[in-house]
């Protein structure tokens, strides 16, 4: 890479190190708000402590599984269009 080319903010050395951090800042902050509301559990396995935060987490990454599981049956190849 020349030197006159500019890097962009993730090809930057600290850069992915910052984000992890930030990421993990962001997953604390959304279980301070457990602490000061009151729960009323409806099951018996809801009621535990950051539960919404590990709903939503597995949500997340169950979509994610599934999209890429999608992409590989319903990919098409290099040159289709062409």
């Amino acid at each position: 890479m020349n030197s006159s080319e500019k890097q962009s903010f993730l090809e930057r050395p600290g850069a992915i190190r910052i984000l992890w951090i930030l990421l993990w800042a962001v997953c604390g902050l959304t279980l301070v708000p457990e602490l000061f509301i009151e729960r009323h559990p409806h099951f018996s396995f809801d009621g535990f402590f950051g539960f919404a935060a590990v709903l939503g987490f597995v949500a997340c990454a169950l979509l994610i599984l599934i999209a890429k599981g999608l992409g590989f049956f319903l990919k098409r190849k290099v040159d289709y269009y062409d």
